[in-house]
């Protein structure tokens, strides 16, 4: 029986000597949800899914369980399933820890994927610069195979014939939109497809296909192996189960955590089992939420915010990937967004010229403003530039980058108009 603040994504990392043997990884209630979707009905299945209001970890939050339907109900005989483990959003790293300490939490995720679509292969787009934790992976796989948790008739069932392969990304972080990465699999450039058609109807090699990140198929053993709604009651009503969390910048005990959807925030950044607080012992001045493309907070409005998709939906938030990067009271939010657009300017894939253009212009927009060389008029600038971008880019890479610069022009508006440079009126009449 699982309870609250005790951990279920993380629990075997600490007590499993080599994450790769199947054996020790049994020990630890490993591929237990599979033996049981195994013995259940499909619909039932789908159901426990729709009970545990698992809402996708990759972070757009969609309920996993739609999803799941919606490739179950979708016409055809063949049918993908693909883990989005490119992780390419800065300050994240949580997959990491999955897939290098507990890797076959998540093939067995897959695995009751591919059972439940009757699927007969499975990809993971694995982020380029896990080199060392490809190879971890790869090992996890063959060690499945060899114990009959892979491959052809598994577990003895006939004709449940399946297999995960590896494909290497090549860094770019516009592959973890999903349609992106599933052009990069096929050997296609990395950039986003016109949708709708939805993946899950067109796909990968144009068959329906499901795409979902690392931590939500690792989830998948815990709901099938402890049931739908004692997951659900790990979180809140809007979202289900735990969440893992990566703290970084200015917080005194940076790291991976695992906490229930529903703790206070406070706890997350004050506590000594969590942040601990500030590491400079300066007052905390802002928080990015969810990666490069989440919005901002200031520490100052979240007093009384609670760590779920409701409570910081509520706040103008979003938990997005998991990441939490903190920022004390010395740093400039001009400055820090100069990098964040620095990076979206970088990483657009120039498929579209809203975005291809746009995220640099939005660059030079801001370098003007920690430069103090803004002219009057260059706020309003920036805000049509920002809403331009977001209504016109094809993908959520140019969707998401006035998140960061729309939050922090609310919340730290005199710091914008510090970069406005005072201009000096023109003397009026001739020389003399």
């Amino acid at each position: 029986m699982i309870k609250r603040n005790q951990p279920v994504l993380l629990e075997r990392i600490s007590k499993m000597k080599q994450a790769t043997d199947v054996e020790e990884y049994q020990k630890y209630n490993g591929f237990s949800g599979l033996l049981k979707a195994t013995e259940m009905d499909k619909e039932a299945i789908l159901s426990e899914l729709d009970l545990a209001h698992l809402r996708g970890r990759g972070g757009a939050a969609f309920p996993l369980g739609k999803k799941w339907r919606h490739l179950y109900g979708a016409k055809g005989d063949t049918k993908y399933i693909v883990c989005n483990a490119d992780e390419g959003e800065p300050g994240t790293f949580k997959d990491k820890a999955l897939l290098e300490h507990d890797p076959l939490s998540v093939i067995e995720g897959m695995v009751i994927a591919g059972y439940l679509f009757s699927a007969k292969a499975g990809y993971i787009y694995m982020r380029g610069e896990y080199r060392r934790i490809q190879k971890i992976f790869q090992e996890a796989l063959d060690n499945a195979e060899k114990a009959g948790f892979l491959g052809e008739n598994i577990l003895g069932i006939q004709g449940f014939n399946y297999k995960i392969t590896i494909i290497s990304g090549a860094g770019a972080y516009v592959c973890g939109e999903n349609s992106a990465l599933l052009n990069s699999i096929e050997g296609k450039t990395g950039r986003p497809r016109v949708k709708p058609p939805h993946l899950a109807d067109v796909g990968l090699y144009l068959q329906p296909t499901l795409v979902n990140n690392v931590e939500s198929f690792a989830g998948i053993p815990v709901i099938l192996r402890e049931g739908g709604q004692a997951y659900r009651d790990l979180g809140t009503e809007d979202g289900g189960g735990t969440k893992l969390i990566c703290l970084s910048g200015h917080i005194k005990n940076r790291g991976l955590y695992e906490v229930n959807l529903g703790t206070s925030l406070q706890e997350i950044l004050y506590s000594e089992e969590y942040g601990g607080g500030s590491s400079t012992g300066r007052p905390l001045k802002f928080i990015h939420f969810g990666g490069q493309s989440g919005p901002i907070g200031a520490v100052q409005n979240l007093e009384d915010c609670v760590y779920s998709y409701e409570g910081l939906w509520d706040k103008g938030l979003s938990i997005g990937s998991g990441a939490i990067v903190v920022m004390d009271d010395q740093v400039s939010i001009v400055d820090y967004l100069v990098n964040v657009a620095a990076f979206f300017a970088h990483e657009s894939c120039g498929k579209c010229t809203p975005c291809r253009l746009g995220t640099t212009r939005i660059l030079e927009l801001l370098t003007k403003f920690n430069t103090q060389t803004a002219v009057e008029g260059d706020i309003e600038r920036l805000e049509n530039m920002l809403t331009h971008v977001t209504n016109l880019s094809a993908c959520g890479l140019g969707q998401s980058v006035a998140n960061p610069m729309k939050s922090g022009l609310v919340y730290f508006s005199e710091e914008f108009e510090e970069g406005i440079r005072e201009t000096v009126a023109p003397v009026k009449g001739g020389l003399w």
